[in-house]
């Protein structure tokens, strides 16, 4: 696990863009924070990195967006409504999550954490006692995606 301190939106902003540089197919981020913690403008800011010029939102009410217009298609899902294991089935989450062929990004994946890819990069973003600063703590989960995990670590050391 690393560890990346942010201390303004704008400093987690830039992180997210330069982290977006290192991405690759297959990979997949699962995000998690309290509501506001920043785990949508994260989002926004991966999306922009890799070239996504339209609005990034987060899909809290439709559970899933697709934004193909950048580097890799992006499959940003949101799994805050959901309450039950097989609505994962109903909007196709297995479909994308299990052999992404973009970037899979999954806020709220603490929610069902026995249905997430083996293959993972768990993000947990919280706030600390101090106004607008993140901590952000990255986790490996599987092989497959070591070397993404590890030049994420090294672009973390600006």
């Amino acid at each position: 696990m690393f560890q990346y301190k942010s201390d303004a939106p704008e400093k987690t902003a830039e992180l997210a863009r330069r982290l977006a540089g290192v991405l690759q197919p297959g990979t997949v981020i699962c995000l998690d924070g309290d509501l506001g913690a920043g785990k949508t403008l994260f989002v926004q800011n991966l999306a922009a990195g890799l070239g996504v010029r339209g609005e990034v939102t987060s899909p809290t009410f439709n559970l899933m967006n697709v934004y193909e217009e950048g580097r890799l298609p992006v499959f940003h899902f949101d799994l805050y409504r959901l309450e039950q294991e097989y609505e994962l089935e109903e909007i196709g989450f297995y479909d994308y999550a299990d052999a992404p062929d973009g970037l899979v990004l999954i806020e709220w994946a603490d929610k069902f954490p026995h249905c997430l890819p083996e293959e993972r990069i768990m993000l947990q973003i919280q706030r600390t006692d101090v106004e607008n600063e993140r901590l952000l703590s990255f986790e490996l989960s599987g092989k497959a995606l070591e070397n993404v995990y590890k030049e994420m670590e090294r672009l973390c050391q600006f």
